[in-house]
C-alpha cells in the first residue's frame, strides 16, 4: 500500500531546480513528503529557492549543470543532508538563440556547441551520475528528464532554433536507450515533454503577441494559454512516486494539445 503522500521518505536531486519548472517541481515534492536538493545556476536564485522550500527539507546548490562534478556533487550531498537518494530530474538546460541557435541555413557552431553543451551534454552527465549511484546502492531509482514537443512536432513559423530541437529530439534516443539497459536494474528513466511554459528561459515567445494568439490555438486546453509551471508537477510527481514503478522508457507529452492542434496563424 503505498503511503498517504506519494514521495514520503524519498529524497530527490533536482537539476535546474532554483527557478521556473523545476522550483515549481521542488515545492510539489515537498508538498508530497520529499526531501529535495535544487541545482541553479544563480545564487541570487539559490537563496531564494532555499528560502521558499525550507532548510529541513531542502538544500539548494549552486552549480552549472554542464561541468562534470556538479550532479555528483550534488547527489552526495543531498545523500549527506537526507541520508538516502531516490530519484533524479533533469530540467536545466536552456536557449542557445544568443549564441547562434537558428535555422540551419543561418546556424552558427557556437550556437550548435553550447546548445548541445546546455540541454544534451548537461542531461549526460547527471543521468550517468544518478546511475552510477543507484548501482552502487542496489537500490533502483528513478528518473524523469525534460524535454520538449519541438523535439517531435516541431512549430517553423516561430520556433525555429534547430539545434535545439535537435537535442530534444536526442533526449528522446538517450532516455529509451538507457532505460532499456537499466531496466534489469530496477532503474526506470522517462520524459516530460512540455509545450511552451511560462518559465524565463521562454520569455522571447511569451512576451511576444503575435506568438501568443498563435499559442492560444496551438494550446488549446483550458481556454487556450501559454502553460504555467504548475501544470508539469503533478506528471512530475507520478514518476518520481512508485505508482510509476512498472513505467520506463516514455515520453509523456504535457503540451496543452500541441502535438494534435494545427494552429492558426
Amino acid at each position: 500500500m503505498l503511503s498517504e503522500k506519494w514521495l514520503e521518505d524519498k529524497t530527490i536531486v533536482i537539476m535546474g531546480g532554483t527557478t521556473g519548472l523545476g522550483l515549481s517541481a521542488a515545492k510539489a515534492f515537498v508538498s508530497q513528503g520529499a526531501r529535495v536538493a535544487v541545482v541553479g545556476r544563480n545564487p541570487d536564485s539559490c537563496d531564494e529557492a532555499q528560502k521558499q522550500l525550507g532548510s529541513h527539507v531542502a538544500v539548494a546548490i549552486q552549480g552549472d549543470a554542464s561541468q562534470p562534478a556538479t550532479a555528483e556533487k550534488a547527489i552526495h550531498r543531498a545523500i549527506t543532508e537526507f541520508g538516502s537518494f531516490d530519484g533524479l530530474y533533469h530540467v536545466a538546460g536552456g536557449s542557445g538563440r544568443k549564441y547562434g541557435d537558428g535555422p540551419l541555413h543561418e546556424l552558427t557552431l557556437e550556437g550548435w556547441n553550447k546548445t548541445f553543451e546546455l540541454n544534451l551534454t548537461s542531461l549526460m552527465l547527471s543521468n550517468q551520475a544518478a546511475i552510477q549511484q543507484f548501482l552502487k546502492q542496489k537500490s533502483g531509482g528513478t528518473i524523469l528528464n525534460v524535454g520538449s514537443v519541438l523535439g517531435y512536432s516541431p512549430s517553423p513559423k516561430y520556433f525555429t532554433t534547430h539545434a535545439y530541437a535537435t537535442t530534444k529530439s536526442a533526449i528522446i534516443g538517450f532516455t529509451k536507450s538507457i532505460a532499456a539497459y537499466y531496466a534489469k536494474d530496477n532503474i526506470r528513466v522517462n520524459i516530460l515533454a512540455p509545450a511552451l511554459v511560462e518559465t524565463p528561459m521562454s520569455q522571447r515567445a511569451s512576451q511576444d503577441d503575435v506568438i501568443m494568439n498563435f499559442v492560444k490555438s496551438k494550446q488549446p486546453l483550458d481556454g487556450g494559454r501559454n502553460g504555467q509551471p504548475t501544470d508539469l508537477d503533478g506528471a512530475a510527481v507520478y514518476f518520481m512516486s512508485d505508482y510509476s514503478k512498472f513505467t520506463t522508457g516514455q515520453v509523456l507529452a504535457v503540451d496543452g494539445g500541441w502535438g494534435v492542434t494545427e494552429g492558426q496563424y
